[in-house]
C-alpha cells in the first residue's frame, strides 16, 4: 500500500467552503474507489488555514485512478482557486497496518 500526505494552505475567507467541498472528494474516494483505503481531512491546530489530507491506496495505479474520478475533478476545480501557495505532497509506503489490515478496515470507512 502507498500513502499520500498532502498539505494545503487555504486563503482567508474560504475555510468553511474548503471543508464542505472536501467532504465530497473524501467520501467519494472511500465509497467508490476499490483501491482507496483511507482518506482523512485534518485541520492544523496551530494554523487553521492549513489542512492535511492523509490518503491510503492499493498502489500507484489506484492513486492515478483517483485523480481521474469525477469527485476528484470537481473537488480540484472547486478548491484550487482557494489555495494559498503550492500544495505539498509526500508519498510513502505503509508499514502498519498490514495490507490485509487496510483491506479489512475498508467497510468501516463507510460509517460516517
Amino acid at each position: 500500500m502507498i500513502s499520500i500526505f498532502v498539505t494545503i494552505k487555504i486563503k482567508d475567507g474560504f475555510l468553511e467552503q474548503f471543508r464542505d467541498a472536501s467532504f465530497g472528494d473524501s467520501e467519494g474516494s472511500v465509497r467508490d474507489e476499490p483501491g482507496c483505503f483511507r482518506f482523512d481531512i485534518l485541520q492544523n491546530s496551530e494554523n487553521p488555514q492549513v489542512f492535511h489530507l492523509y490518503e491510503v491506496y492499493e498502489d500507484d495505479a489506484a492513486f492515478d485512478a483517483h485523480k481521474d474520478t469525477p469527485h476528484f475533478k470537481i473537488w480540484r476545480s472547486t478548491v484550487g482557486p482557494w489555495f494559498d501557495g503550492e500544495v505539498q505532497s509526500v508519498k510513502m509506503q505503509t508499514v502498519f497496518p498490514s495490507d490485509g489490515g487496510w483491506r479489512e478496515q475498508k467497510s468501516c470507512l463507510l460509517n460516517w
